[in-house]
Order: structure tokens, then C-alpha cells, then sequence
């Protein structure tokens, strides 16, 4: 089974490979590795590591905090394909896509972003309700979403436990994210893995192209 593991160490050499010597060591294999932020003397990396049946996660978190300095943000269980799969790619995909490109970018964004969904909403109309254009392949089956926090700028991090908000979002921990996709939204949603402003910014980036993309028109 794999798990995705989020760690919080110091940005010197050897730290990371100091950390992926004691996962090993406790039976965990590497799969990927994501570094996510680095700033004031530290890194945050994800790992994405397997473990044999018969181990638990437990010793993933055990070892990884045994090492001097790092320390075990989150943990949780990661059935995500390990692929490639980065922002161009997901682009280009865009640009030869049709009727089904809002689709394609909610799924590329779970990817790129180890999420559980991601949906693209359209501006609320006079009685505060965004409609879903798309949806990714394991988003929610809603029509219509109240988003009484629009604007989508600046983008940022959202409180799953705002009345808004589906009562499941916040009772499986959900962590929220929104960025503007031109006049539209993409709210992105994930399990026990906050987001980090570095992430956001660079899913912003992404939706700023991927509008230009899908909405050459900016009516």
C-alpha cells in the first residue's frame, strides 16, 4: 500500500537522503518526490512511499521523525497513479481537448496536485449559486454550490467548516483551495494535506494560462 507522507526538514545537503535511509530502513519504498516549499532554512517535501503488507504507516512517521530536525506534517494513503504528469503536459492535453477541457483540467489538477477533486464553477447567479461546468473523475455530484466567498481572488485556502460548505467536506478534514479561472472558479478539494502558499500560487499560474486556453474570450 502507499501512502503519501508531507515532512517538514531542514534545506541542507543530505537531509532528504538522511530521511529516505530511514524509510527505507523501516521497508518503506520511494515511489516520487515532490519538493513543495523551501524557505527560512527548511523544506517541505512529499513523498509518496510503499510498504509491503504486514507494515503500518505508523513506522513510515517513526522513522522519518527520527532523523535530527524533521519532522511528519501529514500522513495518508495514496492510491494516486505515479506518473509524469506536469503542467505543459496538462496544457497541451487542454488545447487539443473539446467539449470535455473543463473535465480534463479538473482531473490534470488532481494530479499535479495529489487532490481528492476539483471542480470548475461558473460565477454565481442573483441567488449566490454556482453552477458546476466540470468535474474531476472523483468529484462531488452537485449541480449548484452556494459561494458566498466570491470572488475567487485573491486565491487562497478556504474553511471546510463554513456553513457554505458541504457538511462531509469538513467531517473527512477536507482542506480547501480556490483560484480564479478568468471569470470562472476551479475549488479544489484534499484530504488532511493543508495547502501551502507556494501551492497555491503555482496552481494559480496554472489556471491563469489554462483560461486562456479554454476561454480565448474573456465574455
Amino acid at each position: 500500500m502507499s501512502f503519501l507522507i508531507r515532512v517538514v526538514l531542514p534545506d541542507r545537503p543530505g537531509a532528504l537522503g538522511a530521511v529516505a535511509s530511514a524509510l527505507g530502513h523501516a521497508g518503506g519504498d520511494i515511489l516520487s518526490v515532490d519538493i513543495v516549499e523551501r524557505s527560512g532554512g527548511q523544506a517541505t517535501d512529499d513523498l509518496v512511499v510503499e510498504l509491503p503488507p504486514g507494515k503500518l504507516a505508523d513506522s513510515l512517521v517513526t522513522a522519518a521523525a527520527s532523523v535530527p530536525g524533521v519532522r511528519v506534517e501529514s500522513i495518508r494513503p495514496y492510491a494516486g497513479v505515479i506518473d509524469p504528469f506536469r503542467e505543459l503536459e496538462l496544457l497541451e492535453k487542454l488545447a487539443i481537448s473539446t467539449d470535455d477541457a473543463p473535465g480534463v483540467l479538473a482531473d490534470g489538477v488532481c494530479r499535479l496536485f495529489r487532490s481528492g477533486w476539483a471542480l470548475v464553477l461558473q460565477a454565481p447567479d442573483e441567488s449566490g449559486l454556482s453552477r458546476v461546468i466540470a468535474r474531476s473523475s472523483a468529484g462531488p455530484e452537485i449541480d449548484r454550490l452556494a459561494t458566498p466567498w466570491w470572488p475567487p481572488t485573491p486565491s487562497r485556502a478556504l474553511d471546510a467548516e463554513e456553513r457554505w460548505a458541504p457538511p462531509a467536506w469538513a467531517n473527512l478534514g477536507t482542506e480547501l483551495a480556490v483560484v480564479p479561472l478568468g471569470r470562472r472558479a476551479i475549488l479544489v478539494g484534499r484530504p488532511a494535506l493543508r495547502w501551502l502558499a507556494s501551492e497555491i500560487i503555482r496552481m494559480s499560474h496554472l489556471a491563469s494560462i489554462a483560461a486562456t486556453v479554454l476561454y480565448p474570450d474573456p465574455s
